[in-house]
């Protein structure tokens, strides 16, 4: 019996292609090369699924050149790269892999918070390049987390467990803002309060963003938003690009409209905004906020799992438009 053909788009864990050995023809990307929609294309031609990651794009116009597409699994919690419309019109299913990063990308959000607003990467900068020479009072001294209000925009899973390390750990004064409030159990679990967006962006000292990407949450935080924030506070964003205004960003950062940022995500990326650059107060990591090795593997294994539960037994893990399913 032929074993249906599978296309794995970046490179991975090697164990992880042996799984997916057992069950499919595979063809895979271990070079890592960066594939045009029309390289992706037509190294999709007669495959029935692939792995992917958020780099590649799987829409209307790629589906109508792969008609024998039937799954597209994403090794990542995020999935702003597939148009779930078009996917859904073509029976193509979509899974992604939420839960088995919440954890350790909370972890992150957090570390990334503290360097932040502690100056680590600055006063690294500094050190380096032999500029230290003597103590001084305010040598980068930088703003309190202990006690501090950190505001969350975005309440899924990992925004509550930032909110738990903060509450719990720190005795920080959590408040929130989402599409939808929680539970009374979920805000006693993370000890956070609800309040409206505008109140969150002039309450928080450190604000953490947390929402998914979709064209309504495109420059959720622009100008307009950074005016209303404290001049000693903080941004952190491990969510996506584009959920920040990146210009507006780099412009309030240098006029010290904000006290500094985290950014783990941006505009365009790899491609990073030239003004965030040039502008100490500002900590840059290249989304690495799921970047544990045990992390990464469960993410790719369950994008594995995705595959053969689909094409081998009818039943994925994690779809995201279990429509297709019947299409």
């Amino acid at each position: 019996m032929t074993k249906p053909a599978v296309l794995v788009a970046r490179a991975v864990f090697p164990a992880v292609l042996e799984r997916l050995a057992q069950h499919f023809e595979v063809s895979s990307n271990q070079s890592d090369a960066t594939w045009s929609a029309d390289e992706l294309a037509a190294r999709l031609a007669g495959k029935q699924g692939v792995f992917t990651t958020a780099s590649e794009r799987i829409d209307a116009a790629l589906l109508a050149r792969c008609p024998d597409l039937k799954i597209a699994a994403n090794m990542a919690v995020g999935y702003n790269n597939f148009d779930l419309d078009a996917m859904s019109a073509r029976g193509v299913l979509a899974t992604n892999a939420p839960d088995v990063l919440t954890e350790t990308t909370a972890d992150f959000g957090f570390a990334l918070l503290m360097a932040t607003a502690r100056r680590i990467a600055e006063s690294e900068h500094y050190l380096r390049a032999g500029q230290w020479t003597k103590w001084s009072y305010d040598l980068f001294a930088g703003s309190d987390v202990h006690g501090a209000t950190l505001g969350i925009l975005g309440m899924g899973r990992i925004g509550q467990g930032i909110a738990r390390r903060g509450a719990h750990g720190f005795g920080m004064n959590v408040v929130y803002h989402n599409r939808s409030r929680l539970t009374p159990e979920l805000e006693s679990a993370c000890k956070a309060r609800y309040v409206g967006k505008q109140e969150l962006l002039q309450q928080a000292d450190h604000l953490v963003l947390v929402l998914p990407y979709s064209p309504a949450s495109h420059h959720a935080i622009g100008a307009a938003e950074l005016a209303q924030m404290k001049p000693t506070a903080t941004l952190i964003n491990i969510a996506r690009g584009g959920i920040v205004d990146d210009a507006a960003l780099a412009a309030a950062l240098k006029d010290r409209r904000i006290a500094a940022a985290g950014l783990d995500v941006f505009e365009g990326e790899p491609s990073v905004h030239p003004g965030l650059l040039d502008v100490p107060n500002v900590v840059l990591t290249p989304h690495i906020a799921s970047a544990s090795v045990p992390t990464r593997l469960a993410m790719a294994n369950l994008a594995a799992d995705n595959l053969i539960g689909y094409l081998v037994h009818g039943k994925p893990l994690t779809p995201l438009n279990a429509a297709a399913l019947h299409a």
